[in-house]
């Protein structure tokens, strides 16, 4: 059930993001779930390789590079669903942050455990 509440809760911010910010640019409800879906499945997939392939570089900006790794991700779920569009790197890279703190946050308010 969680794993549902996060999908859309993902889905969501990026319907925001699309307000947000001009440069990112989704369709509707059903794009956003798509691209939050193939953006869970490039993080989990994708993302481990590339930070172990240019680990000496992450290392060298103290993992200030992931960022870049993370709005690398973004640009290319973008390429490939149509309804999604981002309009260049800084746009990605963006994106890419601001979707994470949304998230996080929306998860954290959300998901969070009464005591």
């Amino acid at each position: 059930m969680n794993l549902l509440i996060r999908w859309l809760i993902n889905a969501l911010a990026l319907l925001l993001l699309g307000y947000v910010l001009k440069s990112v640019y989704v369709e509707d409800f059903v794009t956003a779930l798509l691209v939050a879906l193939v953006l869970g499945f490039l993080n989990t997939l994708i993302r481990p390789l590339l930070i172990l392939l240019t680990l000496p570089i992450t290392l060298l900006t103290l993992g200030l590079f992931a960022l870049v790794i993370n709005g690398f991700l973004f640009w290319l779920a973008a390429q490939w669903i149509r309804g999604f569009y981002v309009s260049g790197f800084w746009a990605a890279f963006f994106g890419a942050l601001l979707y994470s703190v949304i998230t996080t946050l929306a998860n954290r308010l959300v998901l969070a455990k009464p005591r």
